[in-house]
């Protein structure tokens, strides 16, 4: 009798959450119930906001994200950038000289659409994850439920980390909902950081975001990606014109020169030599010899993908070596 009843009240359970109707959004949790608003207000509808924030994924976190999200795990990051670059340069220039074969028509394509150089995409999607090869074991949604769940939101750090959860939380909805996916099933493949796809995508800049062939484009395909970062860069950061590598002096020895000043200076830029936000001044290198003015300005539109002097610098020290080997 007491099984059978049981079984009755599971029943139950599950047919009046099957019927539920969601009229508002209101949850226990504040900050579901601002990004419920959010989403109901660019379209999602309330029922399906209200299953997702309501699933019993709200309730996970990730542990391994929120650690290397701290700020001296972040220090460390930029440290080993610079390796990351050298290493990249001597293992991995085959590979991308490879991808941009493979992919030519694509490539063609983004150059005369977009006015963004192939090679420079091309090294962006190797940094990003060696064009896909890299695993991604994270899940995008619960690395920033993790923020909203373990931001007190008492420092500008941590409201930043919170307001950062919130965003990405309102825009993976959107996202999943345009796609038709079931909220349960809305599990994107992400860095520990939350950016999704071959190409890292922050839920936030999915916008940008676009296909080769299909509507919905999609960061996993290797086609899609060419064309997001593309698309990205050109609208993110006005590159619409071809950059004339004929005006770049050699990379190589810019790259090394930039990481030797970089090492003497503590607050070193290869583009700024003030903050336009803080006021922060920087050693700027960029801004020491006139030669360096052209690529100083396509180092600018790199660092709107990734804010950071040795990302830029890597990116386009790779591209120029793919275009010397592309021209043999």
């Amino acid at each position: 009798m007491i099984f059978k009843n049981l079984f009755l009240l599971l029943f139950l359970i599950q047919t009046t959450q099957l019927f539920a109707k969601y009229t508002n959004c209101t949850f226990q949790n504040e900050n579901y119930s601002d990004i419920c608003q959010k989403v109901v207000k660019n379209g999602v509808s309330i029922e399906y906001a209200n299953r997702f924030l309501l699933s019993f994924r709200t309730k996970l976190t990730d542990k391994v994200s929120w650690k290397y999200l701290q700020p001296n795990k972040i220090k460390q990051h930029r440290l080993n950038e610079k390796r990351a670059n050298i290493s990249l340069a001597k293992r991995y220039l085959p590979m991308m000289l490879k991808n941009l074969k493979k992919y030519k028509k694509v490539y063609d394509y983004v150059e005369k659409k977009y006015g963004v150089n192939r090679e420079v995409i091309a090294a962006i999607l190797l940094k990003e994850t060696k064009f896909g090869t890299i695993k991604l074991r994270h899940d995008a949604f619960i690395v920033f439920n993790t923020m909203v769940l373990k931001s007190p939101a008492q420092t500008s750090r941590e409201k930043w980390l919170l307001r950062m959860g919130k965003e990405n939380i309102a825009e993976l909805i959107k996202y999943c909902y345009k796609g038709n996916i079931k909220p349960n099933q809305c599990q994107l493949g992400s860095s520990y950081a939350g950016a999704v796809g071959i190409a890292q995508f922050m839920p936030t800049s999915f916008t940008y975001a676009k296909s080769y062939k299909n509507k919905t484009p999609k960061l996993w395909k290797m086609e899609d990606a060419i064309v997001s970062v593309a698309s990205y860069l050109h609208q993110k950061a006005n590159w619409n014109k071809l950059l004339d590598w004929s005006k770049v002096p050699n990379m190589l020895d810019i790259e090394k020169a930039w990481y030797d000043f970089e090492l003497m200076n503590d607050n070193a830029s290869f583009v700024y030599a003030k903050s336009k936000r803080t006021g922060k001044k920087f050693a700027c290198y960029g801004c020491r010899f006139k030669k360096l003015a052209y690529i100083k300005e396509y180092a600018k539109k790199v660092m709107k993908y990734n804010n950071s002097s040795n990302y830029a610098i890597g990116v386009l020290s790779l591209a120029y070596n793919a275009h010397k080997h592309l021209r043999r």
